[in-house]
């Protein structure tokens, strides 16, 4: 027979939790502002441009997803919008776990790179209207 686990107290776990939460804010608020005042508010993945209350949706990333790993000349962190910044975290979680995630050129996915007009001038034949 095990023995009976006692619950824990609902208070500390409480004050832990907040504590916690507290902590991590500190810590993101130090290397987001730094990281904010360093690169220009733009995502470093699809380019677009965030001021205003749209700068709330730019994130800070950590290029070696070590979140302890803050250099004050911010070499490892980069400004992703929240879209982009998901989608690394997903890839880094695909390549992990074995599969070879998207294919990356210079660090940026290469379906970003696709070129939607690809093959167009193949489909328009010169002298027809349509």
């Amino acid at each position: 027979m095990q023995p009976k686990k006692t619950p824990p107290d609902p208070e500390r776990q409480a004050r832990l939790l907040a504590e916690l939460r507290r902590d991590t804010e500190t810590r993101q608020a130090g290397y987001r502002a730094r990281a904010l005042k360093l690169f220009p508010h733009v995502c470093a993945r699809c380019g677009r441009e965030f001021e205003g209350k749209r700068l709330r949706e730019l994130t800070v990333h950590h290029k070696d997803v070590n979140h302890d790993n803050n250099p004050t000349n911010g070499s490892n962190w980069e400004l992703l919008c929240v879209y982009c910044h998901d989608h690394e975290h997903a890839a880094e979680s695909e390549r992990a776990l074995g599969g070879s995630g998207p294919a990356l050129i210079g660090g940026r996915d290469t379906a970003a790179l696709a070129n939607p007009f690809e093959g167009l001038d193949a489909l328009i034949k010169p002298g027809n209207p349509e």
